[in-house]
């Protein structure tokens, strides 16, 4: 049996107040709206479902697949899309919600293939912001947590498809997974 592992650097606890603040601020920001929240799956699938539960006004709900990382815990530097959308965006305020902005690639990507689809505004939303990392300048409207240039894990960040299941933010012991 695998043990859990990792130096927690957000808890649980830290995660939900700031999601009620996010969300509390998203309902203000797009009252009246017509709002379709984009999940960058599979990273962001924990944030996304406890979001959209502490957004109050009504909302449509997609997911988007994208890679960039492989196997590996670099990223490639080429953005992937696996999957399309399944809502018409056309004319509808998009929320972008991802795990984590770092090197800004993909959300560049998926902004401007989402803006194709000519939707009156596409905004993001992000659990994590590394901005030491940003090799592009995105804008991100919405941060829940600035991080420093570690690797993290848990709430739905993975290292080779693994800890997504951790209930809290946690540093990735490098060290630990060879011996795991």
């Amino acid at each position: 049996m695998e043990r859990m592992f990792g130096r927690p650097i957000i808890t649980q606890e830290q995660m939900r107040s700031r999601i009620r603040e996010l969300g509390r601020q998203i309902s203000a920001d797009y009252a009246g709206k017509d709002l379709v929240l984009v999940g960058v799956l599979k990273g962001a699938y924990a944030f996304f479902a406890d979001l959209a539960r502490a957004i109050r006004i009504p909302v449509r709900i997609d997911f988007i697949v994208v890679t960039s990382y492989g196997t590996g815990a670099k990223t490639s530097g080429k953005v992937k899309l696996v999957t399309e959308l399944t809502e018409q965006i056309k004319n509808k305020d998009v929320l972008l919600v991802e795990d984590i902005v770092d090197s800004g690639l993909t959300v560049q990507y998926l902004m401007k293939t989402l803006a194709k689809r000519k939707p009156n505004s596409i905004q993001v939303c992000t659990l994590l912001s590394k901005p030491d990392r940003r090799v592009v300048n995105v804008p991100v409207q919405y941060i829940g947590f600035k991080i420093p240039d570690q690797y993290v894990i848990g709430y739905g960040l993975d290292y080779q498809q693994k800890y997504r299941n951790l209930p809290y933010l946690a540093v990735l012991d490098q060290a630990s997974e060879k011996d795991a």
